[in-house]
């Protein structure tokens, strides 16, 4: 439709982009759970706890996502009350990685992965929709919240049926997990948000890093000796969920020239149309 914001060329950029992936993936034969991924380094038991460190490094998750809870619920001087509903989204999944990714480092299988990456995919697509609101457009974010979450669970709920039926395909779950990783750092640089991004790219930065750890869980581990990459991961995972939730206190408006916008709270908020296109 001309003239609406969700037709612009960087939208149709975004959208051909990913529309690309998700076609260059599926493309490839089906990917299944390498077995080799579940011995992790650290593999002591402490206090009778297999697995302890890798166990108990999740605990920041949980206390992260109730904090970032209460902020939700509260005033969003940093945040878009239109797009409540994902921040919220977003922080509950943060808190259930924690008791979902504890249950599965005391016995890692592919079994008990699916309690790890359900929620891992609640926060992960809530963010997404977040970001789209934020940076694009709020009407869009807000309804491809709940559409996104339902893609995640769906890639952890194919994988695992595919794994129980002896031909294991990860490549949906690659899509919600990678691809996502390459557009929302593309829709930073395309689209200008009413609210100061350096947040949201530590928030990103933070996860990289995190998967950066896990890559390294070995040579870290032999680096220090007392903790593994897998464990450093979770808790600069949790500390980019940290980041966010101090976002949500912190963050500040830019104000642009032509901006419309209504006062909430003493503060701007972007109309339902926003668009980052006057970039």
């Amino acid at each position: 439709m001309e003239g609406d914001p969700l037709f612009s060329a960087k939208v149709r950029l975004v959208v051909g982009l990913a529309a690309a992936g998700c076609v260059a993936v599926f493309l490839l034969p089906a990917i299944p759970q390498d077995p080799a991924y579940h011995a992790f380094v650290d593999q002591r038991r402490i206090w009778g706890v297999p697995n302890f460190w890798n166990v108990v490094s999740n605990l920041p998750f949980t206390a992260v996502g109730v904090a970032g809870l209460i902020i939700a619920r509260s005033r969003l001087v940093g945040g878009i009350p239109e797009l409540r509903a994902g921040y919220l989204a977003f922080f509950a999944g943060v808190i259930l990685v924690g008791p979902g990714s504890a249950l599965y480092h005391l016995d890692p299988t592919s079994a008990t992965l699916v309690w790890d990456r359900l929620p891992m995919t609640l926060a992960f697509m809530a963010f997404f929709s977040v970001l789209i609101g934020e940076s694009i457009c709020v009407r869009a974010g807000s309804l491809f919240l709940w559409p996104l979450v339902l893609i995640g669970f769906a890639s952890v709920v194919y994988w695992h049926f595919s794994e129980i039926a002896g031909s294991g395909d990860l490549r949906l779950y690659a899509l919600v997990q990678f691809l996502s990783m390459v557009i929302m750092p593309l829709i930073l640089l395309l689209f200008r948000s009413p609210i100061s991004a350096g947040w949201t790219w530590s928030v990103i930065g933070a996860y990289a890093v995190s998967k950066a750890a896990e890559l390294a869980d070995g040579p870290i581990y032999a680096l220090f000796g007392f903790v593994s990459g897998h464990s450093v991961k979770h808790l600069l995972a949790a500390g980019g969920g940290l980041i966010f939730a101090v976002a949500l206190r912190s963050r500040n408006r830019l104000g642009r020239r032509g901006e419309s916008g209504v006062k909430r709270g003493g503060h701007t908020a972007p109309t339902a149309l926003h668009t980052g296109d006057d970039k």
